[in-house]
């Protein structure tokens, strides 16, 4: 059997195994661990709402597995944080955290800031626009976490329906995955193709792994993640849950062009940081794409640069917050 055979029957994981919550709290509370989640928003007021209801009345009120529940939000102008704070959420707004730091719009910005802002032991983060949201998405992929030592990084996959205005497409979804990053990691990294959707927006982490590692502040977040968690843990530091189905709103192509560039852009700079490859040329960092009106194309020009924060281990103020000594070189 391969290794990446072993580990796809180690490793990965149905939610309905986790159906015990009232263990899952029983263990967590023997380990004595404190769980954070934590969901980044920019103007997801239709759906942030429900988000909040469900893991809240479920996860804290009714079995105390998550002890807090934390909305980092990039500066939204509908009433996402109005919502999220109604409905029982603690919510910061990105830019007001370690303000020494300066603030840098994008998703991945919010997740590295949630370190220093968040408690817990394990994080879990979650997108906010889930349209079929249920407990599963946090506990399927924190109860590994608490039942494995071992484990570090625990990922979502599931069928990834399209939610259109006329009604729901039953596939379709995780398409930059498989024209971009599959093709990458087969190439370079081929243990990580066990990976069924490594750029799902859930999942959960032990707070020494994300302490440790940089984070793009844009698309190429969680691929950068899971090539410096593999480099510096190996593949069994991962977990892979099957959480059925995520329904959430399409994106269009031009986006999901936008999204690949960035990662692109991550992927090799960790290829250069590792010396996986020579020393790279200069890359443009303008993504130039067309946009047809009538007979007549348009380039579309954008700049996209996937800038980095460093690992949260080297903030004086995080160290202090949480009584760490400097890492050494």
């Amino acid at each position: 059997m391969s290794n990446i055979e072993k580990w796809l029957e180690s490793n990965t994981f149905h939610h309905g195994e986790f159906w015990d919550l009232l263990e899952l709290v029983k263990m967590k509370e023997k380990k004595d661990l404190k769980i954070s989640l934590c969901i980044p928003t920019l103007n997801e007021e239709k759906t942030i709402g429900k988000e909040i209801v469900i893991f809240k009345s479920e996860l804290m009120d009714r079995y105390p597995l998550i002890d807090e529940i934390a909305v980092i939000d990039s500066g939204s102008t509908d009433k996402t944080r109005e919502t999220a704070a109604a409905f029982g959420a603690d919510v910061y707004l990105s830019s007001e955290i370690l303000p020494s730091e300066g603030f840098k719009r994008g998703k991945g910005e919010n997740l590295w800031k949630a370190i220093y802002q968040l408690e817990g032991d394990i994080i879990c983060y979650v997108d906010a626009d889930i349209k079929n949201i249920h407990p599963r998405f946090a506990t399927g992929l924190i109860a590994p976490l608490i039942q494995r030592d071992q484990m570090q990084y625990v990922k979502a996959f599931y069928d990834r329906p399209l939610a259109f205005s006329q009604g729901v497409r039953p596939s379709g979804g995780g398409r930059v995955t498989e024209i971009l990053v599959r093709p990458l990691f087969s190439l370079f990294f081929p243990e990580l193709t066990s990976l069924i959707q490594p750029l799902s927006g859930e999942y959960a982490v032990r707070r020494e792994v994300l302490e440790s590692i940089p984070f793009p502040i844009g698309y190429g977040v969680e691929t950068s993640h899971i090539i410096d968690v593999y480099m510096k843990y190996g593949l069994d530091a991962f977990g892979q849950t099957d959480l059925d189905q995520r329904v959430h709103r399409n994106q269009s192509t031009l986006d999901l062009g936008k999204m690949a560039f960035g990662i692109l852009q991550s992927f090799l700079n960790r290829m250069e940081a590792y010396d996986l490859v020579d020393k790279l040329p200069e890359m443009s960092n303008i993504f130039r794409q067309f946009q047809a009106e009538g007979n007549r194309y348009e380039q579309v020009l954008k700049e996209i640069i996937e800038e980095e924060r460093p690992p949260m281990i080297e903030i004086a103020e995080y160290r202090e917050k949480f009584g760490l000594k400097k890492p050494k070189k």
